[in-house]
């Protein structure tokens, strides 16, 4: 695979090189190959062997040094476009995936068609790929090292993997050595003896996987990504690359996928949308709901949002050829009684409006604030997506105040406080004028003070008390300042003046 990348990488006017090309990495202080292409393995070259017995073999030879990022991040695009597949890839090692197609063959016509269709999609990639189908993801794996193209008939891994090298296995090199010494050149030889006399010798560990590739024993794989609840796609026989052919499609799978929802009673909260490219590349698309999906209009207007707020818009490429999509969170849905309150349903329009904004906006940047158990301003609050808020604690205010005054507390504050230069006629009265980010403001109004003592049993040395003002300038404009310590008790006096307490702006109001 690193040899097939920076193949890819290449411009076709440069050529292939002339010489073997191989990628090498520095391994217990020497360099070693990593990958090798297929001319340096026609020369006898092979991962593992020393950089310098390879050029003492092909002097010319074409060293590349290893990108292990660059190769883990191609791996991870493979994986994505393995996708169209099966939901559930896996990554195994540094250069190999494993697909539990269960349920999956039959959208190919059968397993061989399956794996023909992600040989052949692959090698147009230009990537060099071998893969097996067995029930087990050790019998597979050996395989496809092994005896590549191999589908396995229920039950018969003892038999497709008898005659294979134990290296296929993947297992350490040591009990690779060892059980050649001991005469186990295959895994069949391996099988015949006793699984005790194994464990014995070389661990319990190796005994399992040798269960695994017999078929005696399986193992669940760890996919990349979990399984979503519900998954439609619509594949093409020529890929498409107009939104007039995608949006028809992407609502055609919506009614479906409504439809599957529907029958057990369930709403979806975050929708996936999926377009695989024939180039390979595949592009996602997510949008959250704060109240589940039931309705076919619901996913056209979040996905038309999410679509004009993209900077980078939806490349088609060459065309896609298929396209999915998935509910990976779902809920339950309560049947809810319609009446003619013209009111009733407001909390549903707030709903919608939310999540209009947040698929065009993005789910951080719409918030909802909830109280906290804290008398302190900063703490009061809690900023959360509103679509992730549960409606029967989003009503509450943070603020002190009834809900029909003007807020007592401005909603958004400064963090941290800044630091203002205030005159005031009494050390511990509010301010006559102050000054902020350079500009002087005359008071024309204030009330106050709250006064707000600090959580002294979160902290060895509790900070001072302060004093909040709502301040109204000449011009109208609204502050909400606090003295920070009080005059006399807990900042005193002193003759240079350096004893008077700080003043800060710690929000304004609208």
């Amino acid at each position: 695979m690193p040899t097939d990348r920076i193949e890819r990488l290449s411009s076709p006017r440069d050529g292939s090189p002339a010489e073997p090309r191989v990628v090498v990495a520095k391994r217990d202080n020497a360099l070693v190959l990593v990958a090798c292409d297929a001319r340096a393995a026609q020369g006898g070259l092979t991962p593992g062997m020393p950089l310098a017995t390879a050029r003492a073999m092909h002097p010319s030879l074409d060293v590349i040094e290893h990108d292990a990022v660059a190769d883990a991040a191609l791996l991870s695009a493979i994986a994505d476009w393995c996708d169209r597949f099966t939901p559930l890839v896996a990554l195994d090692g540094d250069d190999g995936l494993c697909l539990d197609i269960t349920g999956c063959a039959h959208l190919f016509g059968d397993e061989q068609g399956l794996l023909t269709a992600l040989l052949q999609g692959l090698q147009r990639q230009g990537f060099a790929a071998r893969a097996a189908i067995a029930g087990t993801a050790v019998a597979a794996r050996a395989l496809s090292r092994g005896a590549p193209r191999t589908i396995v008939p229920p039950g018969g891994e003892a038999e497709a993997v008898a005659p294979l090298p134990v290296a296929v296995l993947g297992v350490d090199p040591g009990i690779v050595r060892g059980l050649r010494r001991a005469g186990l050149v295959t895994i069949g030889d391996v099988l015949a003896r006793q699984p005790s006399e194994l464990a014995a010798r070389f661990g319990a560990d190796f005994v399992a996987v040798l269960r695994q590739a017999s078929g005696a024993d399986d193992a669940p794989i760890s996919p990349r990504r979990p399984a979503p609840d519900y998954v439609v796609d619509k594949r093409f026989a020529e890929p498409v690359a107009t939104l007039e052919v995608i949006m028809p499609t992407l609502l055609a799978l919506a009614r479906l996928l409504i439809a599957a929802m529907e029958k057990s009673g369930k709403g979806a909260r975050q929708l996936l949308a999926s377009f695989f490219r024939s180039d390979g590349a595949v592009r996602t698309i997510m949008v959250e709901a704060g109240q589940p999906v039931t309705r076919t209009e619901m996913v056209e207007r979040l996905f038309a949002e999410k679509l004009d707020a993209l900077a980078d818009p939806l490349d088609p490429g060459f065309g896609f050829d298929l396209i999915r999509l998935a509910a990976s969170h779902t809920v339950l849905v309560d049947a809810a009684q319609r009446g003619f309150d013209s009111t009733a349903h407001q909390a549903e329009d707030v709903a919608a409006l939310a999540d209009t904004l947040s698929a065009r906006l993005g789910a951080r940047r719409v918030l909802r604030y909830l109280p906290q158990d804290s008398h302190l301003p900063e703490r009061a609050a809690l900023a959360v997506p509103v679509q992730h808020c549960p409606p029967q604690t989003c009503h509450e205010t943070p603020w002190p105040g009834r809900a029909d005054e003007p807020p007592l507390r401005p909603l958004r504050l400064l963090q941290p406080p800044e630091p203002v230069e205030v005159l005031a006629e009494v050390p511990d009265g509010p301010p006559a004028q102050f000054t902020w980010r350079r500009v002087t403001h005359r008071i024309a109004r204030a009330e106050g003070p709250e006064r707000i003592a600090m959580e002294w049993w979160r902290a060895s040395e509790p900070g001072l008390t302060r004093d909040y003002f709502r301040i109204e300038d000449e011009v109208g404009a609204r502050f909400w300042l606090y003295r920070d310590g009080l005059y006399g008790r807990e900042v005193l006096p002193s003759a240079d003046g350096h004893g008077q307490p700080r003043w800060y702006v710690h929000g304004l109001f609208a």
